[in-house]
């Protein structure tokens, strides 16, 4: 057995082992004193670690719990964000607006906006896009506002009625979707509820998933209007 194995002596046994006396025992008192410490600081390290490993995974597992970014928010009353179609959108007027803590574009499409698809496909490509429609007949997405390119923050541009990327031109339609540029997808999204008349977003359910569109999925015409990086 090591020296380190062996377990710690009493002062009396310190006693009997190297001929008693006060000095002996107050040696053996410090011996069993500094052992305990350094095992006790041991588990003290072992306990905070564990603890923090455990937090981090429950916070990976279960990120609703919390309300920050990461979790669900709750972003405003509907009355906030004012319904319009995509080619009058206005940054935080209508339509569109920025909400910083979420990290997020809420997007609210008047009932009015003409689809390029319909009935059952048009339903299918909503939901494909985490689109929620309110019971008044408007639509609600949550977009991201990193662009997926390279991960800049992509303005909305009231002059072309879209999302340009200022980085490398990565372009988007009001709704998230690509319109061209380096971009591999179209924007991400985020889940987004309803409590009430208030406005939820669950900045820990993404859609990382919509593709660039194609003549079977896209939702929104493309603006006419052209749209430079620069502004």
């Amino acid at each position: 057995m090591s020296t380190i194995d062996r377990p710690p002596i009493t002062p009396q046994q310190y006693e009997v082992l190297h001929g008693g006396g006060a000095e002996a025992a107050e040696i053996a008192r410090q011996r069993l004193s500094r052992r305990r410490f350094l095992r006790r600081s041991m588990l003290a390290i072992w306990g905070l670690s564990t603890a923090a490993s455990v937090g981090g995974a429950l916070y990976m597992l279960y990120p609703g719990l919390s309300t920050g970014f990461g979790g669900q928010q709750t972003v405003g009353s509907k009355a906030d964000f004012p319904a319009e179609i995509p080619a009058q959108s206005k940054l935080n007027e209508k339509g569109v607006f920025r909400v910083p803590a979420a990290r997020a574009y809420i997007v609210h499409l008047s009932k009015d906006t003409k689809f390029l698809l319909n009935e059952q496909n048009l339903a299918d490509q909503l939901d494909a896009e985490t689109f929620v429609r309110d019971k008044d007949g408007t639509y609600w997405v949550a977009l991201y506002q990193r662009c997926v390119h390279l991960g800049c923050t992509v303005p909305f541009r009231d002059d072309c009625a879209s999302f340009k990327c200022p980085c490398h031109g990565s372009h988007y339609n009001v709704d998230g979707e690509f319109i061209d540029g380096p971009a591999p997808r179209s924007l991400d999204r985020f889940q987004m509820s309803f409590n009430g008349d208030q406005v939820v977003v669950n900045t820990g359910a993404i859609n990382d998933k919509v593709p660039h569109p194609d003549a079977t999925t896209l939702l929104i015409p493309a603006p006419t209007v052209a749209c430079s990086a620069g502004g």
